[in-house]
Protein backbone atom coordinates (compact mmCIF):
# COMPACT_ATOMS: atom_id res chain seq x y z
CA UNK A 1 0.00 0.00 0.00
CA UNK A 2 1.15 3.56 -0.66
CA UNK A 3 0.49 5.34 2.65
CA UNK A 4 1.17 9.07 2.47
CA UNK A 5 1.18 10.94 5.77
CA UNK A 6 2.39 14.31 4.51
CA UNK A 7 -0.75 15.56 2.80
CA UNK A 8 -4.11 14.00 3.62
CA UNK A 9 -7.38 14.87 1.99
CA UNK A 10 -10.64 15.19 3.86
CA UNK A 11 -12.65 11.96 4.00
CA UNK A 12 -16.04 12.02 2.39
CA UNK A 13 -18.71 9.55 3.42
CA UNK A 14 -21.82 10.93 1.77
CA UNK A 15 -24.02 8.95 -0.55
CA UNK A 16 -23.63 10.03 -4.16
CA UNK A 17 -25.32 8.84 -7.36
CA UNK A 18 -24.08 5.41 -8.39
CA UNK A 19 -21.65 5.43 -11.29
CA UNK A 20 -21.71 3.01 -14.19
CA UNK A 21 -22.11 -0.47 -12.84
CA UNK A 22 -24.24 0.76 -9.93
CA UNK A 23 -27.68 -0.57 -9.09
CA UNK A 24 -30.77 0.38 -7.08
CA UNK A 25 -29.51 -1.73 -4.16
CA UNK A 26 -26.12 -0.01 -4.30
CA UNK A 27 -27.80 3.39 -4.04
CA UNK A 28 -29.11 2.47 -0.59
CA UNK A 29 -25.63 2.08 0.87
CA UNK A 30 -23.60 4.73 2.60
CA UNK A 31 -20.88 5.07 5.23
CA UNK A 32 -21.73 6.58 8.59
CA UNK A 33 -19.01 8.43 10.52
CA UNK A 34 -18.63 6.80 13.94
CA UNK A 35 -15.30 8.22 15.13
CA UNK A 36 -12.86 10.98 14.26
CA UNK A 37 -9.73 12.57 15.68
CA UNK A 38 -7.75 9.31 15.71
CA UNK A 39 -4.06 9.24 14.79
CA UNK A 40 -3.69 7.65 11.33
CA UNK A 41 -5.89 4.57 11.80
CA UNK A 42 -4.83 1.69 9.54
CA UNK A 43 -7.05 -1.16 10.72
CA UNK A 44 -10.14 -1.98 12.79
CA UNK A 45 -11.37 -5.29 14.13
CA UNK A 46 -12.70 -7.16 17.16
CA UNK A 47 -12.85 -10.63 18.69
CA UNK A 48 -16.07 -12.54 18.04
CA UNK A 49 -16.71 -12.62 21.81
CA UNK A 50 -17.01 -8.83 22.21
CA UNK A 51 -20.12 -7.38 20.54
CA UNK A 52 -20.27 -3.61 20.56
CA UNK A 53 -16.49 -3.18 20.64
CA UNK A 54 -14.14 -2.11 17.88
CA UNK A 55 -10.35 -2.04 18.26
CA UNK A 56 -8.74 0.62 16.07
CA UNK A 57 -5.05 0.35 15.17
CA UNK A 58 -3.22 3.66 14.90
CA UNK A 59 -0.14 3.57 12.69
CA UNK A 60 2.24 5.25 15.20
CA UNK A 61 1.83 2.29 17.57
CA UNK A 62 -1.40 2.54 19.59
CA UNK A 63 -4.58 0.45 19.67
CA UNK A 64 -7.69 2.25 20.90
CA UNK A 65 -11.12 0.86 21.76
CA UNK A 66 -14.51 2.08 20.61
CA UNK A 67 -17.43 0.83 22.71
CA UNK A 68 -20.77 1.43 21.03
CA UNK A 69 -19.16 4.32 19.20
CA UNK A 70 -17.53 5.91 22.26
CA UNK A 71 -13.75 6.11 22.43
CA UNK A 72 -12.07 4.84 25.60
CA UNK A 73 -9.52 7.26 26.99
CA UNK A 74 -7.10 4.47 27.97
CA UNK A 75 -5.29 2.79 25.06
CA UNK A 76 -5.55 -0.98 24.79
CA UNK A 77 -1.90 -1.10 23.67
CA UNK A 78 0.79 1.55 23.36
CA UNK A 79 4.10 0.45 21.79
CA UNK A 80 5.06 3.73 20.15
CA UNK A 81 8.55 3.42 21.68
CA UNK A 82 9.10 0.23 19.66
CA UNK A 83 7.62 1.31 16.32
CA UNK A 84 8.99 3.13 13.30
CA UNK A 85 6.00 4.83 11.73
CA UNK A 86 5.44 6.78 8.53
CA UNK A 87 4.97 5.99 4.86
CA UNK A 88 4.17 2.27 4.80
CA UNK A 89 5.73 1.49 8.17
CA UNK A 90 4.16 1.38 11.61
CA UNK A 91 1.81 -0.71 13.70
CA UNK A 92 -0.18 -2.30 10.88
CA UNK A 93 -2.81 -4.69 12.29
CA UNK A 94 -4.11 -6.75 15.20
CA UNK A 95 -5.67 -10.23 15.37
CA UNK A 96 -7.42 -11.81 18.32
CA UNK A 97 -7.09 -15.50 19.17
CA UNK A 98 -10.31 -17.44 18.38
CA UNK A 99 -10.45 -18.26 22.13
CA UNK A 100 -9.65 -14.70 23.23
CA UNK A 101 -12.54 -14.71 25.70
CA UNK A 102 -10.73 -17.42 27.67
CA UNK A 103 -7.01 -16.92 27.01
CA UNK A 104 -6.87 -13.14 26.26
CA UNK A 105 -4.19 -13.67 23.60
CA UNK A 106 -3.82 -11.25 20.71
CA UNK A 107 -1.21 -10.57 18.05
CA UNK A 108 0.20 -7.48 16.35
CA UNK A 109 2.34 -6.79 13.30
CA UNK A 110 4.65 -3.76 13.29
CA UNK A 111 7.88 -2.43 11.84
CA UNK A 112 10.47 -1.87 14.57
CA UNK A 113 12.88 1.04 14.96
CA UNK A 114 15.12 -0.49 12.27
CA UNK A 115 12.18 -0.89 9.89
CA UNK A 116 12.00 -4.68 10.18
CA UNK A 117 8.81 -6.73 10.53
CA UNK A 118 7.82 -8.17 13.90
CA UNK A 119 4.82 -10.35 14.73
CA UNK A 120 4.37 -10.34 18.49
CA UNK A 121 1.93 -12.09 20.83
CA UNK A 122 0.49 -10.33 23.87
CA UNK A 123 -2.02 -11.15 26.56
CA UNK A 124 -4.47 -8.66 28.02
CA UNK A 125 -6.29 -8.24 31.30
CA UNK A 126 -9.43 -7.59 29.17
CA UNK A 127 -8.96 -3.85 29.57
CA UNK A 128 -5.40 -3.38 28.32
CA UNK A 129 -2.38 -5.32 27.11
CA UNK A 130 0.09 -6.72 29.64
CA UNK A 131 3.47 -5.41 28.39
CA UNK A 132 5.48 -8.16 30.08
CA UNK A 133 3.55 -10.83 28.15
CA UNK A 134 5.13 -9.85 24.81
CA UNK A 135 6.52 -12.82 22.86
CA UNK A 136 7.93 -12.42 19.35
CA UNK A 137 6.75 -15.06 16.88
CA UNK A 138 8.27 -13.75 13.66
CA UNK A 139 11.09 -11.41 12.67
CA UNK A 140 11.72 -10.55 9.02
CA UNK A 141 14.52 -8.27 7.88
CA UNK A 142 13.17 -5.67 5.46
CA UNK A 143 15.51 -4.53 2.65
CA UNK A 144 13.45 -1.40 1.89
CA UNK A 145 10.93 0.78 3.71
CA UNK A 146 7.90 -0.10 1.56
CA UNK A 147 5.83 -3.22 0.88
CA UNK A 148 5.68 -4.46 4.46
CA UNK A 149 2.31 -6.22 4.10
CA UNK A 150 1.29 -6.36 7.73
CA UNK A 151 -2.14 -7.99 7.78
CA UNK A 152 -2.81 -10.56 10.51
CA UNK A 153 -5.87 -12.82 10.42
CA UNK A 154 -6.87 -16.13 11.91
CA UNK A 155 -8.02 -18.55 9.25
CA UNK A 156 -10.91 -21.00 9.50
CA UNK A 157 -8.28 -23.65 10.33
CA UNK A 158 -7.39 -21.80 13.54
CA UNK A 159 -3.92 -20.84 12.31
CA UNK A 160 -2.56 -17.30 12.39
CA UNK A 161 -1.80 -15.88 8.93
CA UNK A 162 0.40 -12.92 8.03
CA UNK A 163 0.70 -11.22 4.65
CA UNK A 164 4.24 -10.23 3.70
CA UNK A 165 5.12 -7.80 0.91
CA UNK A 166 8.00 -8.47 -1.48
CA UNK A 167 10.47 -6.33 0.46
CA UNK A 168 9.94 -3.09 -1.41
CA UNK A 169 11.66 -0.84 -3.90
CA UNK A 170 9.98 -1.42 -7.28
CA UNK A 171 9.64 -4.47 -9.49
CA UNK A 172 10.83 -6.86 -6.76
CA UNK A 173 14.53 -6.44 -7.64
CA UNK A 174 15.55 -9.44 -5.52
CA UNK A 175 12.90 -11.72 -7.06
CA UNK A 176 11.88 -12.53 -3.49
CA UNK A 177 8.18 -13.17 -4.13
CA UNK A 178 8.94 -16.22 -6.31
CA UNK A 179 11.71 -17.46 -4.00
CA UNK A 180 10.32 -19.97 -1.52
CA UNK A 181 13.37 -19.65 0.72
CA UNK A 182 12.40 -16.03 1.51
CA UNK A 183 9.56 -14.92 3.79
CA UNK A 184 8.96 -11.88 1.58
CA UNK A 185 6.11 -11.85 -0.94
CA UNK A 186 4.34 -14.63 0.95
CA UNK A 187 1.22 -15.58 2.85
CA UNK A 188 2.54 -17.36 5.95
CA UNK A 189 0.70 -19.32 8.64
CA UNK A 190 1.52 -20.57 12.14
CA UNK A 191 -0.09 -22.86 14.71
CA UNK A 192 0.07 -20.45 17.66
CA UNK A 193 -1.20 -23.14 20.04
CA UNK A 194 1.94 -25.25 19.70
CA UNK A 195 5.20 -24.03 21.20
CA UNK A 196 8.07 -24.36 18.76
CA UNK A 197 5.80 -24.48 15.70
CA UNK A 198 7.30 -23.09 12.49
CA UNK A 199 5.79 -20.82 9.89
CA UNK A 200 4.45 -22.41 6.70
CA UNK A 201 4.15 -20.85 3.26
CA UNK A 202 0.48 -20.90 2.23
CA UNK A 203 0.96 -18.70 -0.83
CA UNK A 204 3.68 -16.83 -2.69
CA UNK A 205 4.08 -14.46 -5.63
CA UNK A 206 2.50 -11.54 -3.74
CA UNK A 207 3.67 -7.98 -4.25
CA UNK A 208 2.05 -6.31 -1.23
CA UNK A 209 -1.11 -7.99 0.08
CA UNK A 210 -2.74 -4.94 1.61
CA UNK A 211 -5.55 -6.69 3.41
CA UNK A 212 -6.76 -10.26 3.07
CA UNK A 213 -9.72 -11.90 4.75
CA UNK A 214 -11.95 -14.95 4.87
CA UNK A 215 -15.66 -14.97 4.19
CA UNK A 216 -17.00 -16.07 7.58
CA UNK A 217 -19.75 -18.14 5.89
CA UNK A 218 -18.08 -19.82 2.88
CA UNK A 219 -14.47 -19.62 4.20
CA UNK A 220 -13.31 -18.34 0.82
CA UNK A 221 -10.05 -16.41 1.03
CA UNK A 222 -9.88 -12.92 -0.55
CA UNK A 223 -6.60 -11.06 -1.13
CA UNK A 224 -6.21 -7.48 -2.32
CA UNK A 225 -2.71 -7.36 -3.83
CA UNK A 226 -1.21 -3.96 -4.67
CA UNK A 227 0.12 -3.65 -8.22
CA UNK A 228 3.20 -2.02 -9.68
CA UNK A 229 2.58 0.40 -12.54
CA UNK A 230 -0.70 -0.62 -14.15
CA UNK A 231 -2.96 -3.18 -12.43
CA UNK A 232 -4.53 -3.76 -9.00
CA UNK A 233 -6.01 -7.18 -8.27
CA UNK A 234 -8.37 -9.26 -6.14
CA UNK A 235 -7.59 -12.97 -5.75
CA UNK A 236 -10.04 -15.56 -4.38
CA UNK A 237 -9.38 -19.12 -3.22
CA UNK A 238 -12.02 -21.63 -2.12
CA UNK A 239 -11.32 -23.81 0.95
CA UNK A 240 -10.18 -26.80 -1.11
CA UNK A 241 -7.94 -24.53 -3.19
CA UNK A 242 -6.36 -23.22 0.00
CA UNK A 243 -5.15 -26.71 0.86
CA UNK A 244 -2.55 -26.55 -1.91
CA UNK A 245 0.35 -24.13 -2.34
CA UNK A 246 -0.77 -21.14 -4.44
CA UNK A 247 1.41 -18.88 -6.60
CA UNK A 248 -0.18 -15.45 -7.14
CA UNK A 249 2.19 -14.66 -9.99
CA UNK A 250 4.23 -11.58 -9.05
CA UNK A 251 6.81 -10.53 -10.37
CA UNK A 252 6.16 -12.55 -13.53
CA UNK A 253 2.58 -11.30 -13.72
CA UNK A 254 0.93 -8.04 -12.68
CA UNK A 255 -2.78 -8.74 -12.66
CA UNK A 256 -3.39 -10.72 -15.83
CA UNK A 257 -0.57 -9.02 -17.74
CA UNK A 258 3.07 -10.03 -18.11
CA UNK A 259 5.39 -7.88 -16.03
CA UNK A 260 8.79 -9.60 -16.34
CA UNK A 261 9.41 -10.93 -19.82
CA UNK A 262 11.40 -14.13 -20.03
CA UNK A 263 10.88 -15.20 -16.42
CA UNK A 264 9.08 -18.44 -15.65
CA UNK A 265 6.96 -18.62 -12.50
CA UNK A 266 8.20 -20.90 -9.74
CA UNK A 267 6.34 -24.11 -10.58
CA UNK A 268 6.01 -25.46 -7.02
CA UNK A 269 2.58 -23.93 -6.54
CA UNK A 270 -0.68 -23.58 -8.44
CA UNK A 271 -0.55 -20.42 -10.58
CA UNK A 272 -3.50 -18.19 -9.66
CA UNK A 273 -4.93 -15.35 -11.72
CA UNK A 274 -7.12 -12.65 -10.16
CA UNK A 275 -10.91 -12.72 -10.15
CA UNK A 276 -10.99 -8.96 -10.68
CA UNK A 277 -8.56 -6.21 -11.65
CA UNK A 278 -8.65 -2.48 -12.17
CA UNK A 279 -6.28 -0.17 -13.98
CA UNK A 280 -4.30 2.86 -12.85
CA UNK A 281 -6.59 5.39 -14.49
CA UNK A 282 -8.44 8.45 -13.13
CA UNK A 283 -6.15 8.56 -10.11
CA UNK A 284 -6.59 4.94 -8.96
CA UNK A 285 -3.26 3.49 -7.85
CA UNK A 286 -3.35 1.20 -4.79
CA UNK A 287 -5.92 -1.39 -3.72
CA UNK A 288 -7.25 -1.61 -0.17
CA UNK A 289 -8.66 -5.09 0.27
CA UNK A 290 -11.74 -5.67 2.39
CA UNK A 291 -14.32 -8.20 3.55
CA UNK A 292 -17.38 -10.09 2.43
CA UNK A 293 -20.27 -8.46 4.27
CA UNK A 294 -22.04 -10.85 6.65
CA UNK A 295 -23.70 -8.40 9.01
CA UNK A 296 -27.43 -7.85 9.50
CA UNK A 297 -27.72 -4.06 9.38
CA UNK A 298 -27.52 -3.81 5.57
CA UNK A 299 -29.33 -6.78 3.93
CA UNK A 300 -28.66 -5.46 0.41
CA UNK A 301 -24.90 -5.86 0.98
CA UNK A 302 -24.94 -9.42 2.26
CA UNK A 303 -22.52 -11.73 0.46
CA UNK A 304 -20.73 -8.94 -1.40
CA UNK A 305 -16.98 -8.37 -1.09
CA UNK A 306 -16.12 -4.69 -0.55
CA UNK A 307 -12.76 -3.17 -1.48
CA UNK A 308 -11.43 0.21 -2.54
CA UNK A 309 -8.53 2.33 -3.72
CA UNK A 310 -6.33 4.22 -1.30
CA UNK A 311 -5.47 7.03 -3.70
CA UNK A 312 -8.96 7.93 -4.93
CA UNK A 313 -11.12 6.59 -2.12
CA UNK A 314 -13.34 4.81 -4.64
CA UNK A 315 -15.15 1.72 -3.32
CA UNK A 316 -16.35 -1.28 -5.30
CA UNK A 317 -18.08 -4.54 -4.46
CA UNK A 318 -18.41 -7.89 -6.17
CA UNK A 319 -20.01 -11.24 -5.54
CA UNK A 320 -18.03 -14.44 -6.07
CA UNK A 321 -19.35 -17.98 -6.16
CA UNK A 322 -16.88 -20.84 -6.26
CA UNK A 323 -13.97 -18.40 -6.70
CA UNK A 324 -15.61 -17.16 -9.90
CA UNK A 325 -17.04 -13.71 -10.45
CA UNK A 326 -20.84 -13.84 -10.15
CA UNK A 327 -21.68 -10.12 -10.27
CA UNK A 328 -19.77 -6.85 -10.32
CA UNK A 329 -17.41 -5.29 -9.78
CA UNK A 330 -19.77 -2.40 -9.30
CA UNK A 331 -18.98 1.12 -8.19
CA UNK A 332 -20.53 1.83 -4.80
CA UNK A 333 -22.02 5.24 -3.91
CA UNK A 334 -19.38 5.83 -1.22
CA UNK A 335 -16.02 7.51 -1.03
CA UNK A 336 -13.33 7.62 1.69
CA UNK A 337 -10.16 9.57 1.02
CA UNK A 338 -6.90 8.05 2.26
CA UNK A 339 -8.75 4.71 2.55
CA UNK A 340 -6.32 2.74 4.69
CA UNK A 341 -8.33 -0.37 5.54
CA UNK A 342 -11.62 -2.15 6.02
CA UNK A 343 -12.55 -4.12 9.11
CA UNK A 344 -15.39 -6.07 10.70
CA UNK A 345 -16.76 -6.40 14.21
CA UNK A 346 -18.05 -9.40 16.14
CA UNK A 347 -21.37 -9.28 14.29
CA UNK A 348 -19.82 -9.05 10.81
CA UNK A 349 -20.65 -5.38 10.33
CA UNK A 350 -18.27 -3.60 7.96
CA UNK A 351 -16.05 -0.60 8.74
CA UNK A 352 -13.63 1.58 6.80
CA UNK A 353 -10.71 3.59 8.17
CA UNK A 354 -9.13 6.75 6.80
CA UNK A 355 -5.65 8.04 7.55
CA UNK A 356 -7.19 11.42 8.27
CA UNK A 357 -8.33 9.97 11.60
CA UNK A 358 -11.86 8.77 10.79
CA UNK A 359 -13.70 5.46 11.12
CA UNK A 360 -16.90 4.73 9.18
CA UNK A 361 -19.54 2.01 9.36
CA UNK A 362 -21.50 0.61 6.42
CA UNK A 363 -25.13 1.65 6.77
CA UNK A 364 -28.29 2.00 4.70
Amino acid sequence: MRLRLGVLAVAIAAAVPAAAGGSPSAAKLHLKLIASGLDAPVFAGAPRSEPGKLYVVEQPGVIRVLVNGHLHAQPFLDIRAKVRSGGEQGLLSVAFHPSYAKNHRFFVDYTDLNGDTNVVEYRSNRTAAIPSSARRLLFVKQPYANHNGGQLQFGPDGRLYVGMGDGGSGGDPGNRAQNLSSHLGKLLSLNVNRRGATWRVAGYGLRNPWRFSWDRVTHDLYIGDVGQDTWEEVDVRRPRQQRVLNNYGWRVWEGRSRYTQGQTPNSRGKLVFPIATYKHVNGNCSITGGYVYRGKAVPAAKGRYFYGDYCTGNIWSLRAVGAKLKSGPRVEPMHVSSLSSFGEDAAGELYATSLDGSVYKLSR
